[in-house]
């Protein structure tokens, strides 16, 4: 569902160092001891063997860093060490083929590209790849009432199986666009977003479902997606540990599901997500983009409350819990000035993981930069998600409705309903998160492919002003230092005014003190555009469901794409 805290604390420093020793990382000798005085015995040569068995040998500024590092946060790393040994799999029972209403067969695909040559439209290689199909009976769950479909994407070569869920519009579903809907962590199930954010339905205490007004299925087709593999319902053997492997399953996905469904083919495909979305998106649309013959019609993409750029946005993070972003300051003076102390070595660290792209490298600068800059927030207390208030229930991600909702898709009609074949939901997976943190994809430069993207493409960034982990800030600091070919005339552009009720162009400078007028503001230029929206954490369609529903219809109705 979102950017998850174990992550951004895993391996949080040895509970021995106070707070002062979070500071810019002194001499590897004097580190060495406050560890050693606490208890800890270090022997790095031997520690790492387990790493070096695993990804190769390190070069000796790798070596140097992760001596570093791992005297500093020795938990972060001790856990790093168990986690390569694997995933453990998911419990899952198999459903005969019999018992699917549709079945396409990525083979057969294959063949007919042949058969059909230069006219085709798709491509790639997905002989590998299944797609099953359930026709969900609206009555069975009382979700909505619109046509929907779940089922998986199987690749049975890799025991690959991810489970999507499909709405219908409510409105014109001939017509209306369809969007492809993914939540963050990485490993958090896309269904809370669909019961917690934008689906046709929430859950309440009791287990019931309530209707959403506002739900983005209002006038778009939305299909919900529990990605990358052993994330929600979807389940393997194996694992995915990285957002490019990632991106070729969604792509095998959405070929499939237009091929079986060509009435969606032909209409316009946008894809959204939040918070760790912020590094899938980039590469999913980029590897949509390469397939020139494909059937997909992508026309968008949307970010919202993302983690996209962490050299650019971790800076933004010692502002916001200071009082600079808006709302009062959550930490002291003396937390605020470690940040400030810290912020040089994690932007070093960072600059090396983008330089290399490395494991190596991009490991290190993920555990050190969450320990010092986000620490400091989390042991306050307050909700990560939302400076506004405290964290309520930590057991579910600071939110008690993500529980209910577990709750809900435990139940055995809803499992067999859906067609659903794991033995139990969970709506993130904290092995997939330290995966592919521990494999380096934390801090993997993926915004590069966004200049590419923008050049074929509308993309839309927006941010709930509330949020700390994923927050408006760094989204803004990061969309404008980008280099793009529009990067002048965006830099120029001024932010104005976002209200209900705008005619398209009439659109008045804002005033960013004055947040009563309007439920936020936004910047465009070209295919970027930026949008601070008002009153919402990091959930904005949870937090402002009126205004997002706003926003994003007016966004799939091309008000902000260049002409």
């Amino acid at each position: 569902m979102r950017l998850s805290t174990s992550a951004l604390v895993l391996g949080a420093a040895s509970s021995a160092l106070s707070l002062q020793d979070q500071k810019v990382l002194g001499s590897i000798e004097n580190l060495r001891a406050k560890i050693s005085h606490a208890g800890h015995d270090f022997d790095f040569a031997a520690w790492s063997k387990p790493f070096t068995d695993a990804f190769g040998e390190m070069t000796a500024d790798a070596k140097a860093t992760w001596q570093e590092v791992s005297t500093l946060a020795p938990e972060a790393f001790e856990a790093f060490r168990k986690h390569i040994k694997g995933i453990k799999p998911k419990k899952h029972s198999r459903i005969p083929n019999s018992k699917w209403d549709h079945i396409v067969r990525g083979a057969d695909v294959d063949a007919a590209f042949g058969a059909q040559g230069t006219n085709s439209k798709v491509d790639g290689q997905l002989s590998s790849f299944n797609l099953r199909v359930k026709e969900v009976n609206p009555a069975d769950l009382g979700v909505d009432k619109v046509k929907q479909y779940s089922g998986y994407l199987d690749d049975d070569e890799n025991d690959k199986h991810l489970f999507y869920w499909f709405f219908e519009s409510r409105n014109d579903p001939k017509n209306d666009p369809v969007v492809l809907w993914l939540n963050g962590g990485p490993g958090c199930s896309s269904l809370t977003g669909l019961f917690l954010e934008l689906g046709p339905a929430s859950i309440n205490k009791k287990l019931e479902l309530v209707n959403n007004p506002h739900a983005w299925n209002n006038n778009a087709s939305v299909i919900f997606l529990d990605q990358p593999v052993n994330v929600g319902y979807s389940y393997s053997s194996g694992s995915v540990t990285d957002t490019v492997a990632a991106g070729k399953d969604v792509y095998a996905l959405l070929t499939l599901f237009f091929k079986q469904f060509p009435e969606y083919s032909h209409q316009d495909f946008h894809i959204a997500g939040e918070s760790y979305g912020g590094h899938y998106i980039p590469v999913f649309a980029d590897e949509i983009l390469s397939h020139k013959k494909r059937n997909i019609n992508l026309k968008s993409v949307m970010i919202g409350n993302g983690l996209t750029n962490g050299l650019v946005q971790y800076e933004s993070y010692r502002p916001m819990a200071c009082g600079e972003g808006g709302y009062p300051a959550v930490l002291d003076q003396g937390s605020c000035q470690s940040m400030d102390n810290a912020l040089p070595r994690c932007q070093s660290l960072v600059e090396g993981c983008y330089n290399s792209e490395s494991v190596w490298t991009c490991v290190p600068a993920a555990i050190y930069c969450n320990n010092a800059l986000l620490l400091p927030y989390q042991r306050t207390g307050q909700n990560v998600y939302d400076v506004r208030s405290k964290c309520e229930d930590s057991s579910n991600l600071c939110y008690s409705a993500l529980g209910w909702i577990s709750a809900w898709l435990n139940k055995p009609e809803v499992i067999s309903a859906l067609g659903a074949e794991v033995d139990s939901y969970d709506s993130c997976n904290m092995d997939i998160n330290r995966n592919f943190l521990f494999h380096g994809d934390w801090m993997m430069p993926y915004y590069r492919k966004v200049p590419g993207i923008l050049e074929e493409l509308p993309m839309l960034i927006y941010a709930g002003d509330a949020d700390f982990i994923c927050n408006w800030l760094g989204n803004r600091a990061w969309t404008d230092k980008l280099e793009w070919k529009g990067q002048e005339e965006y830099s120029k552009a001024k932010t104005l005014k976002l209200k209900f009720g705008q005619e398209g162009g009439k659109y008045e400078e804002v005033d960013e003190s004055d947040k009563a007028d309007g439920y936020g503001s936004f910047k465009t230029a070209h295919n970027l555009t930026f949008m601070r929206i008002y009153k919402a954490g990091h959930m904005t369609p949870m937090d402002q469901p009126e205004a997002s529903i706003d926003f994003v219809n007016r966004w799939l109705g091309g008000e902000w794409v260049a002409k």
